[in-house]
């Protein structure tokens, strides 16, 4: 049997001026159709607590939970390049909570990691990258910090976020998301920066693009203006559920078992 090789991030990063989808995958199942697919680029997203555990914010999201989802990607998809995000609180204390954290989360399954914020996250940046891990940095919108910040307004000022972007590049960072920032500056990011950009509402100039997979799938309520939903699954779902229902109360699910041959030889 053929040995089946993962994605590593030094691949990722040779993606540079093409153009690559990514999507968010928090289970075995939704990670296998991902990988069958043709998508080879999957983002463990701690908004697997707003779109799966029902939080209003990826802020309550735990360590653990992130590990746990990070080992169902892995064991669902066997080619596809994980990426998974650091949660809130376990990498800002210091570098050394940065790096167990990291090492937990490629333990996990993980090809890489990602976490937000510009040049004052370099040194934690340096630190993962400096411990053989590699990391995806994340510029614009911060969802786990957005509440104390200017919130989820789209990012406008060009000269700070190409200096994050900069700053972020000479850590060690492979690639860089880019949410909700505007076009025009996602552009210009893009063009300077010899690591690839993953955008997320900013435009189509960046090398890659990433939506969250209950988005796609209209799964999720409420989703971003941004997003584009290629199904309504969540109607299916819900209209297959239904008519289950219906059958079991009409006593027509499950069917009557059909008779043995003994049974009806015995009738003749």
């Amino acid at each position: 049997m053929a040995v089946v090789r993962r994605l590593g991030s030094a691949a990722i990063r040779s993606r540079k001026g093409g153009r690559f989808p990514v999507v968010t995958a928090y289970d075995a199942p939704f990670a296998r159709c991902a990988e069958a697919a043709g998508i080879d680029v999957l983002l463990v997203g701690d908004s697997v607590g707003m779109v799966v555990l029902g939080y209003d914010a990826t802020v309550p999201v735990e360590l653990s939970d992130m590990c746990r989802h990070a080992s169902a990607v892995a064991r669902g998809a066997r080619h596809a390049h994980l990426i998974v995000d650091m949660p809130f609180g376990s990498y800002e204390p210091s570098d050394a909570d940065a790096v167990r954290a990291a090492v937990a989360l490629v333990k996990s399954g993980a090809g890489s990691v990602k976490l937000e914020g510009g040049a004052a996250m370099a040194p934690r940046i340096a630190a993962i990258v400096n411990a053989g891990i590699p990391v995806v940095a994340h510029l614009g919108v911060l969802p786990q910090t957005a509440a104390i910040g200017s919130g989820f307004k789209r990012k406008t000022d060009r000269a700070a976020l190409i200096a994050d972007a900069h700053a972020i590049a000479a850590a060690g960072a492979y690639a860089v998301v880019l949410e909700m920032v505007d076009e025009q500056c996602a552009a210009d990011i893009t063009e300077s920066l010899a690591i690839p950009t993953i955008g997320i509402g900013s435009g189509a100039s960046c090398d890659g693009q990433v939506l969250v997979l209950h988005d796609v799938l209209g799964l999720y309520p409420d989703a971003p203006s941004f997003a584009r939903r290629y199904a309504e699954l969540a109607t299916a779902a819900t209209e297959a559920l239904r008519a289950y229902g219906d059958d079991v109360r009409a006593g027509s699910f499950p069917p009557p078992a059909p008779r043995s041959v003994s049974a009806l030889n015995a009738h003749g």
